[in-house]
């Protein structure tokens, strides 16, 4: 993929997200969204990332302020929310409407986006896990976004790279992720246009 000309203006990725996103708990050199631009930078891409990250934020909550957070411009969009519906247990069919409201948004803007899932607890048991699991690849399909399946692949369940609350990535945790991302988001940038 070639780089992305650095005379032109740089690719705006808009983050929307909650605290994974938004850098819960991290330095502002530590947080996703300043790690991911580092290392696209890294590769040659002229790209900004926008941190659109709101910490307790629902998918219904990320709906609600997607065309306040669209308003500074973006050429691509990467949306990651979904996990405090499930950490709440809230019904799988909401969290859905939602998502599949924001893809709507976003297609109909032509705005390229890549859907960073998440999975159920299994303490949730079978049924909520195969019902809320299923949304992020169907709606990928759906819409023709790129998927990245599960956001926090290779940290879950690592002690070593989660704050104290289990949950969180910390610094260490946030660079695997962008590392194990990296190659969707980069595809990402190879489908998008400045506008």
């Amino acid at each position: 993929m070639a780089p992305v000309a650095a005379s032109a203006a740089p690719i705006r990725i808009l983050a929307l997200g909650d605290s994974l996103t938004a850098g819960y708990g991290l330095g502002p050199e530590d947080g996703f969204t300043t790690q991911l631009e580092r290392a696209l930078k890294a590769k040659g891409l002229d790209v900004t990332v926008i941190n659109a990250g709101v910490s307790g934020d629902t998918a219904e909550g990320g709906l609600a302020r997607l065309d306040w957070a669209l308003g500074g411009g973006a050429d691509a969009a990467i949306v990651e929310l979904g996990a405090n519906d499930m950490l709440r247990g809230m019904d799988p069919a909401g969290t859905r409407k939602a998502l599949d409201a924001i893809l709507a948004k976003l297609s109909e803007k032509k705005i390229p986006t890549l859907l960073a899932g998440m999975l159920a607890a299994p303490n949730l048991g079978s049924d909520y896990g195969a019902r809320f699991d299923a949304i992020y690849p169907e709606l990928a399909t759906q819409y023709g976004a790129i998927l990245y399946p599960f956001f926090l692949d290779g940290a879950a369940a690592q002690s070593t790279l989660l704050q104290a609350d289990g949950l969180h990535p910390n610094a260490k945790g946030v660079a695997l992720i962008v590392e194990r991302m990296l190659p969707s988001v980069e595809r990402l940038v190879g489908e998008t246009k400045p506008r």
